[in-house]
């Protein structure tokens, strides 16, 4: 049987679902392991109405940081990306930026996901770059032709102007 909360993520815009959750801030938790669970129809839109609903650093979702971040390898490549969008908006500890970095060099070199997770995980990679200068020569070579060829031309330049960003 639905919750109310799953029911709202099947039958809602996303508008009327942000409006929900700020409603009730109650089921924000129920949405967080929604989010990590593998629910097939539920989990990656709870993440995806999490990363709309929530807060830079978001206290809510700080204590299960480290909980996304192991999930992510279990996922699918569109659950992937919205958890990647979910931790790009929060301060994580060098350990768990660890994690998270090796998580995402593994979803970037992987060329036959899917584009938006890639370029997602790539956004992280850059964002750990910028904070660590020493990775500056590792990232620009995950700008190989072999790492661009599957992309399309959009997030080819996405990519490069990214990569301008770290080695400014």
């Amino acid at each position: 049987m639905e919750t109310k909360l799953e029911n709202i993520l099947m039958s809602r815009h996303k508008e009327a679902m942000i409006s929900f959750m700020n409603a009730h801030p109650e089921y924000f938790e129920e949405a967080i392991d929604l989010a990590i669970s593998d629910k097939e129809t539920f989990s990656w839109r709870a993440a995806w109405l999490l990363w709309s609903c929530m807060e830079l650093n978001d206290q809510r979702i700080q204590s299960y940081v480290k909980t996304i971040i192991k999930s992510i390898t279990t996922k699918n490549d569109g659950h992937q990306r919205e958890l990647i969008k979910i931790l790009l908006q929060m301060n994580l500890s060098e350990e768990q930026e660890g994690i998270l970095f090796n998580t995402c060099m593994n979803i970037w070199e992987r060329i036959d996901k899917m584009p938006s997770v890639r370029f997602t995980a790539f956004q992280f990679i850059v964002q750990t770059g910028k904070k660590y200068p020493e990775l500056t020569e590792e990232i620009i070579f995950l700008t190989q032709n072999h790492y661009l060829e599957s992309l399309s031309p959009g997030i080819k330049r996405s990519v490069q102007r990214l990569i301008k960003e770290v080695t400014m």
